[in-house]
């Protein structure tokens, strides 16, 4: 119960950073960090099954990062809510953009990708959310030795495919991938080392207690 409010509160800040930041710097320049090595990588439209497919990826790892504990929860919880914090910063900061490629396929992968490219227009960047939060959850659950060591192991090549999809779809450029990985790494890192996330846990906490409360006065 204690990750039920949490995870509705991560959507609704993901959804703040994410919109709010094309609100503020939508119309602002916005640069190409596009590298030579970006430019020999191919347009794969297949891959629009991985870079999709991550959700559910994340909601599997978001409920096994729960059981782990409470505080494993709300360490990993405070790193990623610190993480997109940081990029919405960086995205008001430090527009990006990038260039995508024309797309006609008729088949369903490049359909796909027609549908995604209308919908996620080529802003907010660097550094890759899509990255961070495939990565974060592959460093939730990594230690855990409750979990078998072959979907420890799942996690980082998915993570990792995640990644490449979102090169190969040429939805974001190496420099957004690496800034999002080494984004998770430190904001996971000084979620385990300090007791920065305790307020957050409080707040969230006291959240989630009202809920049944009010269900039952209700009742």
């Amino acid at each position: 119960r204690y990750s039920y409010f949490a995870v509705i509160f991560a959507f609704l800040f993901n959804t703040l950073v994410y919109t709010g930041s094309r609100w503020i710097a939508g119309k602002w320049p916005h640069h190409n960090i596009e590298t030579a090595a970006d430019r020999m990588i191919p347009f794969f439209a297949p891959s629009a099954a991985v870079y999709l497919g991550c959700y559910l990826f994340w909601a599997v790892n978001y409920i096994l990062i729960a059981r782990r504990g409470r505080e494993e929860w709300f360490r990993f919880f405070w790193a990623h809510l610190c993480a997109e914090l940081i990029c919405g910063v960086f995205f008001v900061l430090m527009p990006t953009t990038n260039v995508r490629p024309e797309v006609s396929g008729g088949d369903l992968a490049s359909q796909l990708v027609v549908l995604l490219y209308q919908l996620d227009p080529p802003q907010n960047l660097f550094p890759s959310i899509h990255c961070l939060i495939s990565w974060l959850c592959f460093a939730g659950v990594r230690s855990d030795r409750r979990i078998p060591l072959w979907y420890r192991g799942f996690n980082c090549v998915f993570a990792l495919a995640v990644c490449a999809s979102t090169l190969f779809l040429k939805q974001h450029v190496i420099p957004d991938v690496l800034s999002g990985i080494l984004l998770a790494e430190f904001t996971y890192a000084v979620a385990l080392r300090t007791p920065f996330y305790r307020p957050l846990q409080r707040l969230l906490d006291r959240e989630s207690r009202r809920e049944p409360l009010a269900e039952r006065e209700r009742n």
